[in-house]
């Protein structure tokens, strides 16, 4: 199902999974908990890999084992960052050839080491201008509530959004935030400023109080003391702060459906647990 079919029901809730190529290696942990998502009838579940396309081979194998076995809708994360046009346009293929119909569209993270880095994409508008004419896929992007790090102010990151939508980005799926208000505002700008594309929430539910901490230094993402001083009182519980990751998590969901979402995406580090118990608190 493309994504235009996924988000045009605007009665219907949906939800959505990310995961991620296990460092380790052990993808058959990963799969036993895809398989419990699963049960979850998601919409579908979108898969990352690493900077500079590191990890794409293992992240093609899980997108294999969700299409062919799983038989659920997924949508590979698609960077351009040090990428030529010809790894770009064979990537498209690879894609193609294996039935898939959704890609998240990014920039991506540039890799630290690396003997070269070519420029032909520097964005993710340059990708997706290239995707508009030589590929049938349909692309999501991505959103920032709290603005990209990299951004000069909100409403530039917002006028950029706009540019993505109107070159055909069918949803953006926004980056992880713990205050829904820094949501509410970034919905109600875009809004105005002419961006019907569904914007989706990225909820990540907390399983590990240093994780937590990790999440804010790398992303920039704002987070009140008070949220802090909330998990702080669980850190020496991984049980307890799973909970309490739980209890937060399906908050927000109450109050974002409330708001009037469409759907919710949940960053869920590889454990299905806590996003599925928040699920079972909100529908």
């Amino acid at each position: 199902m493309k994504l235009s079919e996924i988000y045009s029901n605007k009665s219907k809730l949906t939800f959505s999974f990310e995961v991620f190529p296990p460092k380790n290696g052990d993808t058959q942990n990963l799969f036993k908990e895809l398989a419990k998502m699963n049960e979850q009838k998601p919409a579908l579940i979108s898969v990352t890999y690493g900077a500079g396309g590191s990890n794409r081979n293992t992240s093609l194998n899980i997108v294999k084992e969700l299409k062919n076995n799983l038989k659920q809708p997924v949508m590979p994360h698609f960077t351009c960052v040090c990428s030529n046009k010809e790894y770009i346009e064979n990537y498209i293929k690879e894609i193609e050839n294996l039935g898939i119909t959704n890609i998240l569209a990014l920039r991506g993270d540039e890799p630290q080491e690396i003997e070269v880095c070519y420029r032909d994409f520097k964005s993710a508008l340059d990708l997706i201008k290239y995707l508009k004419k030589h590929s049938e896929l349909e692309y999501a992007v991505a959103a920032y509530p709290e603005k990209h790090p990299k951004a000069k102010s909100l409403n530039q990151d917002i006028g950029i959004l706009l540019k993505k939508q109107s070159l055909g980005a069918k949803v953006a799926y926004t980056q992880v935030f713990f205050d829904n208000q820094s949501f509410y505002n970034f919905f109600d700008i875009c809004t105005k400023k002419g961006i019907t594309l569904p914007i989706i929430p990225g909820i990540m539910p907390i399983i590990n109080y240093n994780q937590l901490k990790r999440i804010v230094e790398l992303s920039g993402t704002k987070i009140n003391p008070k949220v802090i001083q909330y998990f702080e009182k669980y850190k020496n519980s991984k049980e307890d702060t799973i909970k309490a990751g739980i209890e937060f998590a399906s908050i927000q969901c109450e109050k974002l459906i409330n708001f009037g979402i469409k759907g919710i995406h949940f960053y869920t580090l590889n454990k299905a647990r806590s996003s599925i118990e928040v699920i079972g608190n909100i529908i």
